[in-house]
């Protein structure tokens, strides 16, 4: 552990390499979740999306909550509530190796900027996208929040491994 952390739970060289690459190999994967076509599920069916020309939108807040009464099956429901946790630790391992790498970072403020940030360049470029290539993705208003809570979660959890971390190493 002492190659990648010093006794602070601050990166190492070596740990600064690794954590670059894990992250730069991250973003690749989120740029293929959020960039590529969408797939869907038969006999799955969102509420309240509405189409404009190949542009698709959620822009009811809480959609999940507010349309729990449609979901009409089990498979929907689950695959609807599992969206929403999925868009909650989307950005979370990302944003968990900027907050290693980047002590600016380190704040609330920053952290959730940033997550928003970054979660509303994924659904603009969606919609981009959509008119350039009809990727059948959707624009989603709650793809905001949930991405910026994954944000305010990574922060906590990096909080927490920094102190659990820098107690171990300074045995």
């Amino acid at each position: 552990m002492q190659l990648f952390l010093n006794e602070k739970a601050e990166l190492t060289e070596l740990g600064r390499k690794v954590t670059w690459t894990l992250v730069g190999l991250y973003t690749l994967a989120v740029c293929y979740m959020c960039f590529g076509p969408q797939h869907t599920i038969d006999g799955v069916d969102t509420p309240n999306i509405q189409y404009f020309g190949r542009v698709v939108v959620l822009l009811v807040p809480f959609n999940t909550l507010v349309s729990l009464s449609e979901l009409r099956t089990p498979l929907e429901l689950i695959v609807v509530i599992g969206q929403n946790l999925v868009n909650i630790f989307l950005l979370f391992p990302l944003l968990l190796g900027m907050l290693a790498l980047l002590p600016k970072l380190r704040s609330w403020k920053s952290i959730l900027i940033l997550a928003f940030c970054l979660s509303l360049f994924i659904e603009c470029t969606q919609v981009v996208l959509d008119l350039l290539f009809n990727a059948n993705r959707v624009f989603e208003i709650d793809d905001l929040w949930t991405n910026t809570l994954g944000g305010a979660v990574a922060f906590l959890c990096y909080n927490w491994l920094k102190k659990v971390l820098t107690k171990y190493l300074q045995k």
